[in-house]
């Protein structure tokens, strides 16, 4: 089913679009307002509750590019949905680039230089990633080689060298507008970018990087590397839900097929919280 899918590549005109009646688009509509601000609020206050690392491992979850593959499943089909997971895994192997070229800049530079380090890091990865346009299995062993071999390299400065938390008030409402406007602009585009460049769009660490960022310039490099180590933690549980809803979602449909690839991006997530645990 996986193959079929991925037959479409990024050519948007071969992809079945589904007939969308005015009442079912408006409460899509109402939905990506709700929901998406609800999730990025809640990553948010877990960064301030518990530190950077939780807040990075929290957004290592799909909390845009899930509900951006629901709304893209609603509006254009299962066959678009489960492409779109292909170019989501492969945003995965590109968010690994986009941590370890800004966690390598972050100690010498500003943050916006490393921002933008990573940033063309995720760029040319991502760029690589759809070029080659990998098979299921294939991308997902190249994610999980990716992720270890960042997290082995990542520098691993101590706590000592952070400084205390100073964040502004608007820091979170502007995170909120930042996480709808990607999941609106993401799902109109959709249909003119294709199932794969969606998805690897929708996988762009926007929030991780707003979290490293605002932690860089506060409270200094390192507390933006342990924003790091916690996303590539937490993208074990991204990777699998993604392969999970790629084998289900056309079988088992989008309501059996998200919850099964939720169930295992918990399963997931809670050993990765093991691990993390244990790290230095």
């Amino acid at each position: 089913m996986v193959a079929r899918s991925a037959q479409y590549g990024s050519n948007a005109e071969t992809t079945p679009l589904v007939r969308r009646l005015p009442g079912r688009t408006m409460d899509t509509f109402l939905l990506k307002l709700i929901v998406t601000p609800v999730l990025i609020l809640a990553a948010s206050l877990a960064s301030r509750r518990w530190g950077e690392i939780v807040g990075g491992w929290f957004v290592g979850l799909p909390l845009t590019s899930g509900p951006v593959c629901f709304f893209l499943a609603l509006d254009q089909g299962t066959g678009f949905a489960a492409a779109a997971t292909l170019g989501s895994l492969a945003g995965a192997a590109a968010e690994a680039a986009f941590a370890l070229a800004y966690g390598f800049k972050a100690g010498r530079s500003a943050w916006p230089i490393a921002l933008a380090v990573g940033s063309l890091a995720y760029g040319l990865a991502g760029f690589l990633f759809q070029r080659a346009a990998l098979a299921l299995w294939p991308l997902v062993g190249i994610v999980c080689v990716a992720l270890a071999a960042s997290l082995i390299l990542m520098p691993r400065p101590g706590a000592k060298d952070i400084a205390p938390m100073t964040l502004p008030r608007w820091d979170i409402p502007a995170r909120m507008v930042l996480a709808t406007a990607l999941v609106l602009g993401l799902t109109a585009l959709a249909p003119l970018v294709g199932p794969r460049l969606s998805g690897l769009f929708a996988t762009y660490p926007a929030f991780a990087a707003v979290l490293a960022a605002f932690s860089h310039r506060g409270r200094g490099a390192a507390a933006a590397i342990q924003v790091l180590r916690g996303l590539l933690t937490g993208l074990y549980s991204f990777t699998g839900f993604f392969a999970t809803l790629a084998l289900t979602i056309e079988r088992l449909g989008i309501a059996a097929g998200f919850a099964a690839a939720t169930a295992v991006a918990l399963v997931v997530q809670l050993c990765s919280w093991q691990i993390l645990k244990r790290r230095p």
